[in-house]
């Protein structure tokens, strides 16, 4: 399976978008600092991922989310989970 998922920074609160094979490894990596883009923004919470049969498709997804549309998208399907935070 491939994964698209969603981060946010409990520093600026504002998300990071990834893919990998293994979430749980990868917000290890971003939460330790091996992650330079994440480094300065510790702690992450995961918040969001979804799974995907295919890398394309996974990938086409990280796209999007990363898109203005997609940002508004992703704030919509979160809003109780974001308020909760």
């Amino acid at each position: 399976m491939y994964y698209v998922y969603v981060l946010i920074s409990l520093r600026d609160y504002k998300f990071y978008i990834g893919f990998s094979e293994d979430v749980q490894a990868r917000l290890a990596e971003h939460n330790s600092g091996k992650n330079i883009s994440t480094q300065t923004r510790r702690p992450l919470k995961l918040v969001y991922f979804e799974a995907h049969l295919s890398k394309q498709d996974a990938l086409k997804r990280e796209r999007y989310f990363k898109t203005a549309k997609g940002k508004t998208t992703l704030k919509q399907i979160l809003s109780d989970s974001l308020s909760m935070i």
